[in-house]
């Protein structure tokens, strides 16, 4: 198997394990403070044993990015364990409608055409979430609350996003970003415990599923990324990156028969298409 192959091979394995996070997350018992914590130490934990470059890099810039990382991991899992998670992993694929926002203010970087019109069409995707009203089911017990924490994680996400890019700025700071990932885990942990508290007696199942979203769905998912992102060009990682939102639901549906609704599903559409579309734009201007 040839290197670049192998490479693209990596990069989708990674897409493939985040997107088993919305399944997986539904498969806990615990509340959504309790998983979102106890995943997140086993992650950061795991990223430190399996990844060596996260044990590089380390500053006290990627504390403040950390943060915003780790409010993108608790309001993600808050999501999941309310909304659906086509829900929730449609609207936090909206981050870069806010960095529209975010990076002019704080980057300085340029608004194009293009980002106006890309941000217009996020919008008007995620615009089809918050309106109509959306039944309560087994997996997603409040839907209307779990939007917005949905909402907020793409918000978040979105300095996170920022916060990498200015890192990757700053001379003498690179290699910083899985330091920002095990330092937001371990944020998002000291965040989550005072909310999660007392913890009730961990089933087997609870713990085997806390150990997968650690070790894998993080772990590996991230080790397999910074090994085939060394190959294969930004904007073909990008575009192998979108099999997460498609098979999240894909995976939740399967495993808890959960089934978004049809505004839902036109919403990720278009969240989704306009994504691939400026991700081509951009590719042919580079």
């Amino acid at each position: 198997m040839n290197t670049i192959l192998l490479s693209r091979l990596m990069v989708l394995g990674a897409a493939l394990l985040f997107s088993t996070g919305g399944a997986a997350i539904k498969g806990t018992t615990l509340n959504g403070w309790q998983t979102a914590g106890l995943r997140s130490i086993v992650a950061a934990i795991a990223l430190l044993a399996l990844v060596p470059e996260a044990r590089k890099g380390w500053t006290w810039r990627v504390w403040p990015v950390g943060l915003t990382y780790a409010a993108t991991l608790v309001t993600y899992v808050l999501a999941i364990k309310l909304t659906t998670s086509a829900n929730a992993i449609y609207l936090q694929s909206t981050a870069p409608a806010y960095l529209l926002v975010i990076g002019p203010l704080f980057l300085k970087e340029r608004i194009h055409k293009r980002d106006i019109l890309f941000t217009l069409a996020l919008v008007a995707g995620m615009t089809l979430f918050f309106t109509g009203v959306e039944n309560p089911i087994a997996t997603a017990p409040n839907p209307a609350l779990g939007n917005i924490y949905a909402a907020i994680s793409g918000a978040a996400y979105a300095f996170t996003l920022a916060g990498l890019r200015w890192l990757a700025h700053t001379p003498g700071n690179q290699g910083g970003a899985l330091a920002t990932v095990v330092a937001g885990n371990s944020l998002a942990f000291a965040i989550s415990m005072p909310m999660a508290l007392p913890i009730p007696s961990i089933s087997g199942v609870d713990t085997a599923v806390l150990l997968y979203l650690g070790i894998l769905q993080i772990g590996l998912a991230y080790l397999l990324l910074t090994r085939g992102m060394k190959q294969v060009p930004a904007f073909e990682a990008s575009t192998l990156l979108l099999l997460e939102p498609v098979c999240n639901p894909i995976f939740t549906w399967f495993f808890h028969g959960e089934r978004p609704a049809a505004r839902a599903l036109a919403g990720g559409g278009v969240i989704l298409a306009s994504t691939f579309v400026k991700l081509w734009h951009e590719r042919r201007a580079a």
